[in-house]
């Protein structure tokens, strides 16, 4: 399976953990699918990578309707993690997905249990069209109150550990923002095992109904993206840099060329798309054809040496 161009010869290459990317762009989870509805509108093999549908154990519906809504430079999901569970995407999705995309992807994984997420980690490390596993700490851990697994450095470290040892594939820890210090958290994530840190996940939020006086979302709270909360995750993919040693993929809001070579700059190795997708399909195309220009621009010969540049 191809890696990508090797990043002297390629300026736009990257590099996460050994795996070479032909560009940093790519799509987050949930914003994504699995790929099908965009690969009808250009071909999706320009992408660096791909982090499909974010994957729990069993099969969930999803949170009561309705569950999105629009917001001033952004917008709020609780779309509740529906996805047809690990096996069904073993056994259906990824089949149908390598036939439209010849790259590792990315596995975006979440559950509500140490064992779900070791059960569902384990089963997707085997597969090899995988090619970085990333662990969405940001569910409730239903042993511990409902209170996320990543807002507490010793939970987050209890799920990294235990994911580093059922599986073989770099490991990234993507991490709600929704706590104090995201530094402690990525820190104790690093302590681990963990490879990577994704960062940031959506900012907690809320919209109301005024003539209704009820929350807008079904869900009530809802995860805030879009360019709206791009400056925080500037803030925090550059905190973090200075206090892990461990390559980031940074996102939250990115919507140009010009925003991925400042989350570069602030220490992102590669950075992940989300919103944007949802309000344009070609985003992500546009993003990577706009790179260039950009970067000449800004004197910029290969995106590779930006990395953590304003640190």
């Amino acid at each position: 399976m191809p890696n990508g161009s090797n990043t002297k010869q390629n300026p736009l290459a990257t590099e996460l953990c050994g795996l070479k990317l032909d560009n940093p762009v790519i799509p987050a989870s949930g914003t994504f699918g699995y790929g099908q509805e965009f690969a009808k509108l250009y071909d999706i093999n320009i992408l660096g990578s791909i982090s499909f549908k974010g994957t729990t154990l069993h099969e969930r519906y999803g949170n009561p309707l309705p569950r999105i809504a629009e917001t001033p430079s952004g917008m709020l999901n609780a779309v509740g993690l529906q996805n047809p569970g690990v096996d069904h995407v073993i056994a259906h999705e990824l089949p149908e997905f390598k036939k439209i995309y010849h790259k590792p992807l990315v596995a975006n994984i979440s559950g509500f249990s140490i064992d779900e997420y070791t059960e569902t980690a384990e089963k997707l490390d085997a597969e090899d069209q995988v090619g970085i596993l990333e662990i969405n700490i940001s569910c409730p851990n239903v042993h511990n109150g409902g209170m996320s697994f990543g807002t507490s450095p010793e939970a987050a470290a209890e799920v990294t550990a235990a994911v580093k040892k059922v599986t073989h594939k770099p490991v990234f820890m993507k991490l709600t923002p929704n706590v104090t210090d995201i530094t402690e958290i990525a820190k104790a994530c690093e302590d681990a095992g963990a490879d990577g840190i994704s960062m940031i996940n959506t900012l907690l939020g809320m919209r109301i109904d005024k003539k209704k006086r009820t929350p807008l979302l079904a869900n009530q709270t809802g995860g805030l993206s879009g360019p709206a909360v791009f400056p925080v995750a500037v803030r925090m993919v550059w905190q973090t840099a200075r206090a892990v040693k461990i390559p980031i993929i940074g996102m939250g809001g990115i919507s140009s060329a010009d925003d991925v070579i400042e989350m570069m700059m602030a220490g992102a190795s590669a950075v992940e798309v989300g919103a944007a997708n949802l309000v344009n399909p070609y985003a992500c195309k546009e993003i990577i054809e706009d790179l260039p220009r950009a970067m000449k621009e800004l004197n910029i010969d290969r995106l590779a040496d930006i990395i953590g540049a304003a640190l």
